[in-house]
């Protein structure tokens, strides 16, 4: 086990697996030394968080449904890189948060995410972040969250001709 995810155990904390996607993408992909994830939503370990922030759901709510996404984005890492040790940081974190239309807490709501991962990863976790309210998401989920992280770079064979 990976010493991220001891650290994810000590927690209380089990990646999921990852949901097939609902349309013609990848959970990730990686590009260089950079792995982006494709938005994930506010469910995991059997609870979805669906509804409207400034509706039906309050910031705490909120707060927890964007750290579900951020825990669907690691896993979704982890499928690309093997072992979330391979990660060196958190670059960017981009949510988009399921609200009414006077709706201003974004960034309270984001900070579930922003947190977490600060929790998770230390100084290694501090990122560059956007949260924007959105007026629907799909299957009304109450949030969806993507990441932009870098990573070790990979050992290349060497070019013969």
């Amino acid at each position: 086990m990976s010493r991220v995810e001891e650290r994810l155990g000590e927690m209380g904390i089990t990646l999921p697996n990852l949901p097939t996607p609902i349309a013609n993408y990848v959970p990730a992909k990686r590009v260089g030394n950079l792995v982006f994830t494709a938005g994930q939503v506010s469910a995991v370990e059997g609870q979805a968080y669906k509804g409207k922030l400034g509706a039906t759901l309050s910031i705490e709510d909120g707060r927890a449904a964007t750290r579900a996404c951020v825990i669907n984005c690691l896993a979704a890492l982890k499928s690309v890189i093997g072992s979330l040790d391979h990660l060196k940081q958190i670059v960017a974190v981009h949510g988009l948060v399921n609200s009414t239309q006077d709706f201003d807490g974004q960034a309270l709501v984001m900070n579930g995410a922003s947190d977490f991962l600060v929790d998770v990863f230390g100084e290694a976790g501090k990122h560059i972040r956007t949260a924007v309210g959105v007026t629907s998401l799909p299957l009304g989920f109450a949030a969806s969250v993507y990441i932009i992280a870098e990573v070790e770079e990979v050992e290349r064979p060497a070019q013969g001709f």
